[in-house]
């Protein structure tokens, strides 16, 4: 098996990933750079004798590296020396695209341009002459559409073919006077161009022959090399991209009109995050009651008949019941939830959309000390706020990295939409309004905290804020699905690890010292006593309640296994008969009613309205929870883990990025903030919520 290693180099959102994606396939791994906290995308992909593997390289704009992405991207293209680079371009974007490209030629490793979105530029009129490309730089040239996968199988033959031949691209060549003095910089012979330019731009050893230079053309050498490359990169662009007229009006452009509007494009967004927040919600509810039907009602009933024909004691069996099936299981119940954000978030990103949020919260940024830019890590954490906080090793200015980092921990993440959503649904008729003011607060407490900051510890001017925005397109299928995926993996993981790992702690705390019969005067009973009068006022009386706050610290979804361990300890448990054929009958008709039931959720225009079924003698969670606490106790518990720090991984990641005292300081001042605000909700809900 021959080996080749790829790197894959381009701009920022030309396609790169997506055509990763379907290069490698299963084979994809994601992970971080050694030694650094920027992410690492790669993936072998096998084709006939061939073992290929494609390394994806951040985006950047150009290997005159500043921040650590270029720093990673320069590191690897110099010093690891790929066997091929493959430079993905955005054809609608090619004259921007090249001025990467007229750089990583000056690197001369053997290459293959990707002119990638080709459906995208055939739409606007621009038509490339690929022959002719290839022929003035000396590589093969391969049309892609990164959204299809068309033309990935052309791109792998041509690696193949330029690693066999060992076809290097044709070497740049500059006006007559900066090449006579690129060439003075040459000690050995053997530089590549990128290497005499660098060398000449920066080391002592050159400072005699750049100064004679200047002198002599009467120029700043950096000024005189960006020039060039951008007029071989101008000349090249009309060289090979003929325009057609075009008839149609863009629908871009119609579009934006409409989400980049200062007044329209706010509403806009708020109206875009309601419906997913709605459709996630009225979608996935009548799933997940049929999944915790069939744990419950099926596979728990099942699997503790199963062990009681093994012969297995009661210690063992009432452990899988309870820390398994009531608190993992009931976990793994709010799978449909997770699934069907992560396709919304998905899809809202793939098409264009996300980055225009931070195009039109600029304004408003401004007015805490921010640019748009900054939305952008912010949005990510709607989806985890570790790789969110990882993101802002990008923001040029230390300031504004603090500014965003204290505000991301309140970007409410799908582990918290777990919690909410199991209150809310039990509490409130409406639950996807309570869970979108949720959200809503979320967002004002991270607001509030970058006002605080920026008047105190953290004043400074806004850096300047410059982002292009891509055009709108439809996500495929299949890379959602590879995605979603991805995300469901992470989620089953925690659950099959770190979940139980706590709830087997919380069951032994439950059970020690050893022949205790009320689970109150547990160990973990004693604990929750213990800590209960500090949330007494916020309405967490209970002790139950306040025990599942300390594993919550681990992960949030957390606080429900810990929650549905406690109270299944708590409950006496009564054996239930099943009769395997019919109850397995049973549930297949459950969910085939269950996805209609969904579907018609979702068409409805408003939230559909929740209300928990209670049976005389249910043992459920919900049923247990619905008698025990009033509606603004829950309202309360919900506030209080929206705004304290999110998790442990959290609170890791940000003592790696920023400081130990930073991230201890941030800890103790969102668990007051949290307290405080549920304090408030708690007491102004009682006046309004029975």
């Amino acid at each position: 098996m021959i080996k080749i290693r790829v790197a894959l180099a381009g701009n920022p959102n030309v396609g790169k990933t997506s055509i990763l994606n379907h290069l490698a396939g299963i084979n994809l791994k994601v992970g971080n750079w050694a030694g650094v906290t920027v992410e690492k995308r790669e993936g072998k992909v096998i084709y006939e004798n061939y073992e290929i593997e494609v390394i994806d390289l951040p985006g950047i704009y150009t290997l005159e590296p500043i921040s650590e992405d270029e720093w990673v991207a320069y590191n690897f293209l110099t010093q690891e020396k790929p066997d091929v680079v493959v430079n993905v371009i955005e054809t609608s974007n090619m004259e921007r695209d090249l001025l990467l490209t007229i750089e990583l030629l000056e690197q001369e490793i053997p290459m293959v341009i990707a002119l990638n979105m080709i459906d995208e530029a055939q739409k606007l009129g621009i038509e490339i002459e690929k022959e002719r490309l290839e022929e003035l730089l000396g590589v093969p040239v391969v049309k892609v559409n990164g959204r299809t996968g068309q033309g990935v199988k052309n791109l792998v033959e041509a690696i193949i073919k330029v690693y066999e031949n060992k076809v290097k691209p044709k070497v740049i060549t500059y006006s007559e006077p900066l090449e006579s003095y690129i060439l003075r910089a040459s000690q050995s012979g053997k530089e590549s161009k990128g290497e005499l330019i660098r060398k000449l731009s920066y080391s002592k050893d050159a400072v005699e022959v750049r100064k004679d230079l200047e002198r002599t053309i009467g120029r700043k050498f950096a000024d005189l090399i960006k020039e060039e490359r951008f007029a071989l990169a101008h000349g090249l662009y009309n060289e090979v991209v003929k325009r057609k007229p075009i008839t149609s009006k863009d629908m871009t452009e119609l579009l934006d009109k409409f989400f980049l509007h200062p007044y329209i494009g706010i509403f806009s967004f708020l109206s875009v995050m309601f419906v997913v927040f709605k459709i996630a919600f009225d979608f996935s509810t009548p799933l997940i009651d049929w999944l915790d039907g069939f744990i419950n009602d099926f596979l728990g009933p099942l699997m503790d008949k199963g062990l009681a024909i093994l012969g297995i004691g009661d210690l063992l069996r009432n452990f899988l019941a309870q820390a398994f099936i009531g608190g993992v299981g009931f976990v793994l119940t709010f799978v449909p939830l997770i699934a069907t954000l992560y396709v919304l978030l998905i899809l809202l990103e793939f098409s264009g959309y996300l980055p225009r949020v931070a195009f039109i919260m600029d304004r408003f940024m401004h007015k805490i000390g921010l640019h748009g830019k900054s939305v952008i890590p912010l949005l990510l954490g709607f989806g985890c706020n570790v790789p969110a906080v990882l993101a802002t090793r990008t923001m040029e200015s230390k300031r504004d990295k603090l500014l965003v980092i204290s505000m991301i921990p309140f970007m409410s993440c799908p582990a918290r939409l777990v919690v909410f959503s199991f209150f809310a649904a039990i509490f409130f008729k409406n639950p996807a309004i309570v869970i979108f003011f949720l959200y809503l607060l979320g967002i004002a407490a991270a607001i509030i905290t970058a006002i605080i900051l920026r008047n105190t510890v953290l004043k400074g001017t806004i850096s300047h804020f410059i982002m292009e925005l891509p055009p709108y397109r439809l996500p495929t299928f299949k890379i959602t699905l590879k995605l979603v995926w991805a995300y469901l993996k992470d989620f089953l993981y925690r659950a099959g690890t770190l979940i139980f790992a706590a709830n087997i702690v919380i069951w032994l705390l439950l059970t020690l010292p050893p022949g205790v019969e009320n689970p109150k005067d547990s160990l973990a009973g004693k604990i929750g006593q213990t800590i209960t009068p500090i949330f007494k006022p916020i309405g967490i009386d209970d002790w139950k309640m306040s025990t599942s706050l300390i594993p919550a610290f681990l992960a949030r979804e957390i606080v429900l296994g810990s929650m549905a361990t406690i109270y299944a300890t708590e409950e006496e448990k009564k054996d239930k008969e099943i009769n395997i054929s019919q109850t397995f009958r049973e549930q297949i008709n459950s969910l085939v009613n269950a996805f209609k039931i969904a579907l018609l959720n979702t068409l409805s225009p408003t939230p559909k309205a929740f209300e928990v079924e209670e049976e005389e003698d249910a043992q459920t969670l919900r049923s247990v929870i619905s008698k025990t606490i009033k509606p603004p106790t829950a309202l309360s518990f919900m506030v209080f883990l929206l705004i304290y720090t999110s998790c442990l991984g959290t609170f890791g990641v940000m003592w790696k990025e920023v400081g130990r005292k930073f991230a201890i300081l941030f800890l103790l001042y969102s668990f007051v903030l949290g307290w405080i605000l549920s304090f408030i909700v708690y007491h102004v809900s009682k006046l309004w919520i029975t």
